[in-house]
């Protein structure tokens, strides 16, 4: 009894997996029946957990992050004038002497 290679005509060292679904928006072949599809058969094959929903940030979160992301992007403008001041006091001093 002969059985069906589902390797058949694939190229070396191709073993017919799919590991990435090329079924994306904006491309010529997009079905978009098929895509909801695949992901729901991808995340089942890879365990994943359903999807969760987050609670929207507080007020108080929302002032957190925002400060942060603030004292991140002040350091950075630091770093950057001090390298700045470094340099003018360099070529002032010992370059043009």
């Amino acid at each position: 009894m002969a059985r069906n290679d589902p390797r058949k005509g694939l190229p070396e060292g191709d073993d017919g997996r799919t590991i990435v679904s090329m079924n994306v928006e904006g491309m010529p072949w997009y079905a978009p029946e098929n895509a909801e599809a695949s992901l729901r058969r991808e995340a089942e094959k890879a365990g994943a957990r359903p999807e969760r929903r987050e609670a929207p940030l507080t007020r108080e979160e929302s002032w957190f992050f925002t400060w942060g992301a603030l004292k991140a992007a002040l350091l950075v403008v630091g770093v950057l004038c001090a390298g700045l001041v470094l340099f003018v006091l360099f070529c002032q001093h010992v370059w043009f002497r």
